[in-house]
């Protein structure tokens, strides 16, 4: 993580709190060095930000240092935590730790009385143990999404056959229990769906493959629409 990236985080860490916070406290979230925090909360202060507190025993900003908060209404300000618990339960490790830094920046911009609604919501994410277990799973197959590359994919099918196949990442689809990933498969020439969970390894290779009007996630779309009518 680069200086800049990490003083905006620590800004909003101690934005998030209403009580002083310990520089090991600090380090353990950032995952860095208490050495480190020490280095960032100086280098805060000498860019103006008001910090208050010393070491050992902890840190927070003045009084008065807030950005205007966002006008959230609560079905919004609800919509927004949910949507980031899920993410943070259901996906891979990068996007949950993203997830976390989200729900910090959006509770401390909310006021009081929305804090308050919702730390009250009824809405619970479970973290499933199946999802959890595929997060680096998860984790290559995003990345070969987002990067155009093919990946390897040794799988097994719901009959309990094994292949081993070149396939093009394109989307991936949440459906409640489990994920699945639209690709374009090298072996049978043609669009198919897989299962993360069937799914015995998965290896991003150094092949980008091209940009093709007709094998692309939209075409995908498009055709599943025609085939069973657009819902």
């Amino acid at each position: 993580m680069r200086k800049s990236e990490r003083l905006f985080q620590l800004v909003n860490l101690l934005r998030g709190r209403r009580t002083a916070i310990t520089a090991e406290q600090l380090s353990d979230v950032m995952e860095v060095s208490v050495r480190t925090i020490y280095r960032d909360i100086q280098a805060l202060s000498l860019s103006g930000v008001p910090v208050d507190g010393e070491a050992g025993i902890g840190y927070m900003l003045r009084a008065g240092y807030q950005l205007p908060p966002l006008m959230f209404d609560f079905d919004e300000m609800q919509a927004l935590l949910l949507g980031a618990r899920m993410v943070e339960a259901w996906t891979d490790p990068d996007l949950a730790a993203g997830a976390k830094r989200a729900v910090q920046k959006i509770r401390a911009v909310l006021p009081e009385a929305l804090l308050i609604q919702a730390d009250r919501q009824a809405y619970r994410v479970p973290t499933l143990s199946p999802q959890q277990q595929l997060g680096e799973t998860h984790r290559t197959i995003r990345r070969a999404c987002e990067q155009q590359q093919i990946l390897k994919l040794h799988y097994t099918d719901a009959e309990d056959n094994k292949s081993e196949r070149r396939i093009w990442p394109l989307g991936m689809f949440f459906w409640g229990e489990r994920w699945t990933l639209v690709a374009w498969c090298e072996k049978r020439n043609d669009y198919r769906n897989f299962r993360f969970d069937r799914a015995i390894s998965v290896e991003i290779t150094d092949e980008y493959y091209p940009v093709n009007a007709e094998r692309n996630l939209e075409h995908y779309i498009d055709m599943m629409k025609k085939l069973y009518g657009e819902h």
